[in-house]
């Protein structure tokens, strides 16, 4: 069976944005991308960087780890504001929405209904596991679901801002075992952690 998998970047404190939701690593973003980090990225995950930047870094490479993409619509609206009705076109996209009732782009399968339910059923499915890029109110809706969690620790802290799990998650103690690690020299750790309860 697939494994909903949440890759994301976290703080040192928790946080996967800033407050206002806004792209952390866009232009007027805060977030650390050292040189290290992105070729890590191109060489171990390639299929998690967006069409844009796999253009720029010619990559080419068929995902290694998914071929399923799910996001929240907060998170998706960052790509839409910059102009990218699917950032990820080489992989299956998949929109959680309550508000849209149709998809931006006819390539991104919007979903409507009861998020838990669809990721059962895509975990059902022939294939490689299920990435889950967030945002931290799909995650955590989606809390329970989650089998593995790639979390990318930057050596950041900001204080306040969107948490891991977003800000309604409910309380759910669940025990992770660490499987691999990975520290850059510029000071990401890519720890990765399977739930075992």
């Amino acid at each position: 069976m697939r494994k909903l998998v949440y890759f994301i970047a976290v703080t040192l404190d928790g946080f996967i944005a800033g407050p206002d939701g806004a792209d952390p690593t866009g232009p007027a973003g805060f977030w650390p991308i050292p040189a290290d980090y992105v070729q890590h990225l191109a060489a171990e995950y390639p299929e998690t960087l967006p069409a844009p930047a796999r253009a720029a870094l010619s990559i080419t490479a068929a995902g290694t780890h998914f071929d399923t993409v799910v996001e929240g619509r907060k998170t998706y609206e960052i790509g839409l504001d910059a102009g990218t009705t699917n950032a990820y076109p080489h992989l299956r996209h998949l929109l959680f929405s309550t508000t849209l009732t149709e998809s931006p782009d006819p390539t991104v399968e919007l979903v409507t209904g009861d998020a838990v339910a669809k990721v059962r059923e895509l975990k059902q499915e022939e294939g490689k596991d299920i990435w889950l890029i967030g945002g931290g109110e799909l995650a955590g809706a989606l809390y329970g679901e989650i089998d593995q969690l790639i979390v990318k620790l930057a050596p950041l802290t900001t204080g306040a801002g969107i948490p891991l799990f977003g800000r309604t998650a409910a309380f759910d103690p669940h025990v992770w075992n660490l499987t691999d690690h990975t520290i850059l020299d510029g000071g990401t750790a890519f720890l990765t952690y399977t739930r075992t309860s």
